[in-house]
């Protein structure tokens, strides 16, 4: 399923001619170099192609033959390679002479009927070459390693674009000239349905965060215990040549690394990359626009983020998705795969296939389990953000790094899904916050969201509030606010002399075991309050009243444990009496103590 849509996705893209999708046997590489041959096949100049917009020379992408997949075999790249392929130096490999041993006997071989003018110079070229050329004026030490195409003196196409060399390639594929004869068997393609020549190893999918640089492989078999029936390899599951040309090229464009690409979000460990198919290929695009700013929301003051503010609340209003915004269609199919590194593989985190507007409503819903009164952020917070709240937050700040493994990938599926957050997710967040102290609003806002949903979907009639409760009896709740008022009296008491108030050492212990706990807070408030009814009378006698009314809800006895569920209620509980008190400090007119920071981090 994920690679027929994957081949189905790359066929259309090569019908739009979109740039970066090479055609059958081509790929996008990095390269640095191009030799212009005299039709002698002397050197006439050595170009250096890179590309100089950026701050530092980079390598140019450009569309070449599909390179060799190399293990430890030596394997040439046709018209183009390496200098340690091409022209036999290198200032790393110990076996350059072999290698451009490789690259002339695959030209000779392949080029040795041709007719072509740049074709006959290249390979006048390679019969000509001896590595102890490589010197000035022509060539330095910094090319060394480095790809090199080749173009006719007075042609402005290189030697692999020219339609004899492009037929040439297209014999060789046909053929299996390049590749060993265990890979020429065919065979009923999974992916199209026909009998055609079987890939035994797939191209590199490169681009997943933590994966080899080199590339890694979805679809592999490398060890015996993977065989059977005398399959080895890629005959296990037969893919087509073309069809795993055809989905790992278009995996690598989405997962390619630039400020243009929307369509590739990293959360967590896990690389998601998402696309769009509709009739239209404009209503296409701006579904894939729509989405990408649906999982990472545009800055606040933009005019996206006005435009995807009023498709959320059209859509919470129940309002259709094309009568909110005409130019996207509800019925537009919308596909999200999720991968990690796995080894030398990839692993599939979640793989999701529905209409926009399914996916539109369960963002919505997602949206409106997190919703907290006083909100905690000025912009909806993305994906990445809410995964980042699960790493342990340092001065304030988390690094994505530390996000437990798998649990963005459990995230995710369960905004797409519609399904319970994962089950680690609460008591992970109730960990951090009692470990590092910082009970940010994102993190509140999940802890709300994971208990929301359960009950929902559990049809409890119990309701998360979503701004502070006064009527709640149900005592994580109430704990969380009566801890948030003594917190806040002891702030009142000592103004700007607290070094650290009572949620720096005991929140923790409170939200998990409150009979302990509690009882000496209260005795410890009365030295609180004594100060307060000789200085300020008045507000000592709102908070004696404010604890007493927290403490009539509250059992005879405070409970011995809270299980994770109410120790989240406890977070939420506390963040809104605070947040209450942060409210009433600013209305009076009074220097309102700043909130606690969020947990930030740098998106990726």
């Amino acid at each position: 399923m994920i690679l027929q849509a994957l081949a189905r996705y790359y066929q259309r893209l090569i019908e739009r001619d979109t740039e970066g999708i090479s055609p059958y046997g081509y790929s996008p590489e990095k390269i640095s170099y191009s030799i212009l041959l005299s039709p002698q096949g002397e050197i006439v100049q050595v170009q250096d192609i890179c590309d100089t917009t950026g701050k530092k020379p980079q390598p140019r992408m450009m569309g070449v033959p599909q390179p060799e997949k190399r293990t430890v075999g030596i394997k040439s790249n046709f018209l183009w390679d390496k200098t340690s392929y091409v022209l036999g130096v290198s200032a790393s490999s110990k076996r350059a002479d072999k290698e451009h041993q490789a690259f002339k006997a695959l030209h000779e071989e392949a080029l040795a009927e041709t007719e072509d003018p740049g074709l006959k110079a290249f390979l006048s070229f390679i019969r000509k070459w001896d590595p102890n050329q490589f010197c000035a004026p022509h060539f330095s030490d910094d090319m060394l390693d480095a790809n090199i195409v080749f173009r006719l003196d007075g042609e402005q196409a290189y030697l692999h674009e020219r339609p004899a060399a492009r037929a040439i390639r297209t014999r060789l594929l046909g053929t299996g000239a390049e590749v060993d004869d265990a890979e020429g068997a065919t065979s009923v393609c999974l992916v199209r349905g026909e009998c055609l020549p079987i890939a035994r190893l797939h191209p590199a999918v490169k681009g997943v965060n933590g994966a080899q640089s080199s590339g890694a492989s979805i679809v592999s078999f490398n060890l015996d215990a993977f065989s059977s029936y005398g399959k080895n390899q890629g005959e296990n599951a037969p893919v087509s040549e073309q069809a795993a040309f055809a989905y790992t090229t278009v995996l690598n464009h989405l997962l390619r690394r630039s400020e243009h690409n929307r369509q590739r979000l990293q959360v967590g460990d896990a690389t998601v990359v998402f696309w769009a198919e509709a009739d239209d290929a404009g209503q296409a695009e701006r579904a894939e626009f729509t989405f990408a700013d649906l999982l990472d929301p545009p800055p606040e003051d933009g005019p996206e983020a006005a435009r995807i503010r009023r498709l959320l609340d059209g859509i919470a209003q129940g309002r259709p998705l094309d009568d909110i915004d005409p130019g996207l269609a509800p019925t537009t199919h919308m596909y999200v795969l999720g991968l990690a590194p796995n080894a030398s593989r990839l692993s599939i985190r979640f793989w999701q296939v529905d209409t926009l507007d399914v996916l539109t409503r369960r963002v919505v819903q997602h949206r409106e389990d997190l919703r907290l009164q006083p909100l905690p952020w000025k912009s909806a917070p993305s994906v990445w953000r809410l995964a980042l709240a699960t790493a342990p937050s340092r001065d304030g700040r988390a690094k994505s790094e530390d996000i437990p493994p798998q649990l963005a990938g459990e995230l995710m599926r369960a905004i797409l899904t519609g399904s319970n957050y994962p089950g680690s997710l609460l008591a992970n967040l109730v960990m951090r916050m009692r470990t590092d102290g910082d009970i940010s609003g994102v993190r509140v806002a999940l802890c709300k969201a994971v208990i929301a949903r359960g009950l929902r979907i559990q049809l409890s009639e119990e309701e998360i509030p979503v701004s502070l409760d006064k009527q709640s009896t149900q005592p994580g709740y109430l704990l969380g606010r009566l801890f948030a008022v003594l917190e806040y009296v002891q702030r009142s008491a000592l103004g700007g002399q607290v070094n650290a108030t009572i949620r720096d050492r005991y929140y923790g212990a409170a939200s998990a075991t409150p009979a302990s706990i509690f009882p000496v807070l209260l005795r410890n408030t009365q030295n609180h309050m004594s100060k307060l009814r000789k200085e300020r009378p008045g507000q000592a006698v709102v908070l004696e009243k404010e604890i007493r009314e927290v403490v009539a809800g509250l059992p005879e006895r405070f409970p011995r444990s809270l299980k994770i569920e109410d120790q989240g209620r406890f977070a939420i509980g506390y963040y809104h009496q605070s947040q209450a008190h942060f409210s009433k400090r600013g209305a009076d007119g009074d220097a309102a103590p700043e909130p606690e920071p969020e947990a930030q981090g740098a998106q990726l």
